[in-house]
């Protein structure tokens, strides 16, 4: 996870995220029903250290957008995020192109490169992250985890070629433990983006971070095999089958734009 940035170092000064709903911070809200998520969360972070420091507010935009596969981030967020002038970016993507009905492991290390390249080559510190494989959370998972897998192998290249740093959550054990997780299984709950937040200010440096993130969570009493059976059964008749009907009958609903398109002065949300 080690890499050099030439021009940018923490507190940074003007972060923007880029990616898809996992950035955009689905099933993460405020008070106000909006979604917070690990991006904010992280701007909150830096905010915070710049704050002691007596430095200006950070500027902040966040373009993620849910259902985006890379190729899509790249041809409608590279360009507006390099526009920005950011000293630090996060890029995540590759949930929807494992989900994708095709999987093309060459073109997507093609565009995990061209999504990377053009700020490293500009001095921008970049960072991003795996996919945890979610076949412990979710035995469906198991149809592509070898996709995953690729994934995670191409970050892991793509990111050693352009000096980003990564960081392996498919190494910690926590990255499967439903506590952290949403109830569809996809994406995050509060307490998942946080931890996400926390490995990523840590792992950039940001002052007033440690590396607890890494710590398992406590251990609870394993559930039985009915309970286990029956919560397969109500994420599959909830979430697994209206999912694959959408996309059957491309009945999926375009979503909506980025939370923050602008670069704007940061300011912390209120949790939920």
């Amino acid at each position: 996870m080690s890499a050099t940035f030439e021009k940018a170092s923490p507190p940074f000064a003007r972060y923007v995220a880029i990616g898809d709903s996992s950035t955009e911070g689905v099933d993460d809200r405020d008070a106000a029903g909006r979604f917070i998520g690990w991006s904010r969360r992280l701007a909150a972070h830096i905010e915070a250290s710049r704050r002691t420091r007596g430095l200006e507010p950070l500027e902040y935009a966040n373009l993620g957008v849910r259902g985006r596969s890379t190729r899509e981030i790249l041809e409608s967020q590279l360009e507006p995020a390099r526009a920005m002038k950011p000293d630090l970016v996060t890029v995540f993507s590759g949930t929807n192109d494992v989900l994708a009905r095709r999987f093309d492991p060459d073109r997507l290390r093609r565009d995990l490169l061209a999504l990377q390249q053009p700020f490293r080559r500009e001095g921008v510190a970049v960072i991003s992250f795996t996919l945890p494989v979610l076949t412990p959370l979710m035995p469906a998972a198991r149809l592509v985890e070898g996709r995953i897998r690729t994934l995670n192998a191409l970050l892991h290249q793509v990111c050693a070629e352009t000096g980003t740093l990564l960081i392996d959550f498919d190494a910690y054990a926590f990255a499967v433990d439903d506590r952290f997780w949403s109830e569809d299984r996809l994406h995050a709950n509060g307490a998942g983006h946080a931890r996400i937040a926390q490995a990523l200010a840590e792992t950039l440096g940001v002052e007033g971070v440690d590396g607890s993130w890494k710590e398992p969570p406590d251990a609870r009493p394993e559930a039985g095999f009915g309970s286990r059976l029956a919560a397969e059964g109500r994420w599959i008749r909830r979430y697994l089958l209206p999912w694959l009907w959408d996309k059957a009958t491309g009945r999926t609903p375009e979503p909506p734009g980025p939370g923050q398109p602008e670069l704007a002065p940061f300011r912390v949300p209120e949790a939920g």
